[in-house]
């Protein structure tokens, strides 16, 4: 039996008996090998818990080299049997079985649950020719049970938490972060390892991926029980991630933008007077002068005459400055000059309009250390702190046909465009990684692609219209983004384009106020709070002044924000050592609550809390489902509520309804201008009775890399619910600056309805790195 077309042929291999068809297999030390209607098929173990799937026309030779997987086949000791015209090849934590008649491969646990199965014959190859290279339009169709509930597909806009019945469009673009990729609640995920525009198409016959070009069919499985191991086994397979300065997680103030270095200066200056907390500033674009001088990487002498000086009036205000760059470059730069020279820019319009810049090949090495080479010298041997890397997707404008046949170092445009993200901020992380330890990358970026993790990067939801539906499907949003695996994410707090609320005072709208302030509400529990938007500026002070309630509530937030820095910084080594996120769903903890599979309107943030942002306009109340087999406490009054139901919160302007799990252990920071304004020699330790709980606190020297050879410091705190007995267990590690004695405030379940005034009914304990324990 042969291929068409590299079709199979459905009537054919249905009419005939299977045994006819019978094909012999390779084993290697890997996996399995096999030859099946003209279609190489190899399954191949990654780990105990990933096997990679792999497919194509017998005779097609080519090379891949995976841009987002870095992992390496481990030596996993696999037992291959075959019953019929059935070969198991079995690991200990996954079983992956291929149909030697019809090419279907299937997943199942060792235990024989089945996780995830192929379509007979699901595999389509349709020649296509790649200016002139052979090359296939790429689809796999698989069978998923009737009610099963997937996530993921990176940051879509379609307000859904489950993706599933829906079809998606996988290309990059504003707003849109595409990664094909799903995880079910059944516990596996599935990373389709392509880079060209890819439909994803979930319906009651089938679900598929289906890519506009590639070599092969490449796929990988992966078994992780619950949400947060499939995220565990996707970061094994894409790169783990670094940590973020401590810095990184105070409040960033932002605007489309800064027109000269007074003008920036000014806004660090005015929160430092006002005593609001502030860590960081952006410079946004035309720094550089005009349009055609698009991205020169340098400062326009007319509004930005000393940039030294500017950044280091900034760092006097002990804040950090992010500075924007871009991958297109305006023609009249020595940038342009020097790619097209070496034919190192991709040829299709890039943003500005009619200002003829184009992007650089990020596909190519060279290509990126030329690109490092002009940021270095121009930007960063100033001294700034952090990138704003705009346009990442990146802009395509007055999009032609032709445009996707563009070659690059990889190939045709069109072949590769996903991965843009991902080729660019590898570029900028490694260079500076080799440029300066001393400073952790920070990549502010508004798309990205599995793996882009590994890269110090925090991606943001784009360019969003200022309205109350945009800030309800960003809850789903970050959500599904996180269930990709990369756990950074932030948004432009009350959305970017705010044209319809100039008129009735734009900062000054009552309107406009509600919304900006529910969305920085939200805003406090993402990894990177940070306000920034066209046509209204949103500094604090725009808003009125310390009494008005618009000024009160962000305030009240950004505070609220700082004092949970403890916390935050350990999530983040959570997120660093242990694979974990930063905002997950509520079934990553309770999945066995079927309320909770598709509950789009609250997240869990860390382990501890549950956050139900409000997001309808006029709002004074919300319902919030608060999920079974737990007890949850309100963070505002103390009060403690059993699970398993739906309450209706009391939600004036300034509450955001919190509640944190019963079992919780807070670390409560102490009041500050800035994230390292304090060492944190006096912590309240916050309990949360109800259940056993642990925490870990951690600790370094904030910003380097030292932490990798392990200078950091770790102590763990574990609260006995029975005995009422607080545990706070030997100090492990060290590095510069460790404090080596402290105390601990410890209190249980305070209501907090003022965030200045500390807890009076604690009990101090004297630390010095040596066991205590605290009996109430």
């Amino acid at each position: 039996m042969k291929l068409n077309l590299y079709k199979w042929l459905f009537v054919t291999c249905i009419a005939m008996p299977s045994v006819l068809f019978a094909q012999n297999y390779q084993q290697s030390k890997e996996g399995v090998k096999a030859v099946i209607d003209g279609v190489s098929v190899n399954i191949v173990f990654y780990s105990p818990a990933i096997a990679r799937v792999e497919k194509f026309p017998v005779g097609h030779h080519f090379t891949k080299n995976s841009l987002a997987v870095i992992k390496q086949p481990e030596n996993v000791p696999l037992t291959v049997t075959r019953n019929s015209n059935v070969v198991a090849i079995k690991s200990s934590k996954l079983t992956a079985y291929l149909n030697l008649a019809t090419g279907k491969v299937w997943f199942e646990t060792p235990s024989g649950q089945a996780l995830l199965s192929e379509k007979d014959y699901g595999a389509q190859f349709s020649p296509m020719d790649d200016k002139g290279k052979q090359m296939y339009e790429v689809r796999q169709a698989f069978k998923l049970d009737t009610t099963e509930v997937i996530y993921g597909l990176g940051q879509q806009q379609n307000g859904k938490l489950s993706q599933r019945f829906e079809k998606v469009f996988l290309q990059q673009g504003n707003t849109r972060v595409c990664i094909p990729f799903f995880q079910s609640i059944k516990g596996y995920g599935l990373y389709w390892d392509n880079y060209s525009p890819t439909t994803f198409n979930d319906n009651k016959q089938e679900t598929s991926f289906d890519s506009e070009r590639g070599d092969n069919i490449d796929y990988y499985v992966m078994a992780g029980r619950g949400t947060d191991g499939v995220v565990a086994e996707m970061r094994t397979l894409t790169g783990q991630v670094p940590m973020k300065p401590l810095w990184a997680f105070g409040f960033i103030q932002s605007r489309e933008r800064y027109k000269t270095q007074f003008e920036l200066v000014e806004v660090a200056r005015k929160y430092r007077e006002l005593k609001v907390p502030i860590d960081g500033v952006v410079q946004d674009w035309q720094y550089w002068g005009p349009d055609s001088n698009w991205n020169a990487m340098a400062f326009d002498p007319k509004t930005y005459p000393r940039p030294k000086a500017m950044i280091d009036s900034i760092h006097r205000m002990n804040a950090h400055l992010f500075i924007v760059s871009w991958p297109g470059f305006g023609p009249k730069t020595p940038q342009y000059a020097e790619f097209s020279k070496k034919n190192m820019l991709i040829n299709f319009d890039t943003w500005p309009p009619n200002s003829g810049a184009k992007p650089y090949d990020v596909y190519n090495p060279e290509a990126r250390d030329i690109y490092w080479s002009y940021l270095n010298k121009g930007v960063f041997s100033l001294g700034p702190d952090a990138w704003w890397l705009d346009s990442t997707e990146p802009d395509h404008i007055n999009i032609k046909e032709s445009d996707w046949e563009q070659p690059t170092y990889l190939g045709t445009y069109r072949n590769w465009l996903n991965a843009f993200p991902l080729q660019h901020t590898k570029g900028v992380y490694e260079h500076q990684r080799e440029t300066l330890t001393q400073k952790r990358v920070m990549l502010l970026t508004r798309s990205a692609f599995a793996g882009q993790q590994r890269f110090g990067s925090d991606t943001w939801s784009g360019d969003l219209g200022s309205n109350w539906e945009n800030l309800r499907r960003q809850i789903p949003a970050v959500l599904n983004f996180g269930l990709t695996g990369l756990p950074y994410w932030n948004v432009d707090i009350g959305g970017f384009f705010a044209g319809s609320f100039r008129q009735g005072g734009g900062a000054m709208n009552p309107d406009f106020q509600e919304l900006y302030v529910r969305w920085m509400e939200f805003s406090t529990f993402t990894s990177m709070m940070r306000s920034h938007g066209t046509d209204i500026p949103r500094e604090i002070y725009q808003f009125g002044k310390r009494g008005d309630w618009a000024f009160d509530a962000q305030e009240k937030c950004i505070n609220l924000r700082y004092r949970l820095l403890p916390y935050l910084y350990a999530t983040g080594w959570n997120v660093t050592n242990q694979a974990a996120s930063f905002l997950r769903p509520l079934a990553a903890d309770y999945a066995g609550d079927t309320k909770v599979l598709d509950l789009n309107t609250e997240f869990l943030f860390g382990k501890s809390f549950l956050v139900a942002p409000v997001i309808e306009k006029g709002a004074k109340s919300r319902s919030v489902y608060l999920p079974t087999n737990s007890s949850w406490f309100d963070f505002w009054t103390g009060e403690q509520i059993a699970g398993g139901k739906a309450i209706e919160r009391q939600a004036p302007i300034d509450v955001v309804p919190l509640y944190v799990k019963a079992g919780s252990i807070i670390p409560w920071g102490p009041k500050v201008q800035y994230a390292a304004e304090k060492k944190w020699d006096v912590l309240d330790i916050r309990i949360y009775p109800g259940a056993d709980g642990d925490f870990t606190l951690y600790e370094d020297e904030n910003d380097s890399y030292n932490y990798e050879q392990g200078k950091y410091s770790t102590i763990t705190f574990h609260w006995d619910n029975q005995q009422k007995k607080l545990t706070i267990g030997d100090r492990h590690g060290d590095f510069p600056g460790l404090l080596k004695s402290r105390k601990f405030r410890v209190t249980i379940a305070p209501a907090l309805k003022d965030l200045n005034e500390d807890s009076n009914t604690y009990k101090t304990v004297a630390y010095t790195g040596k066991s205590k324990t605290v009996v109430f």
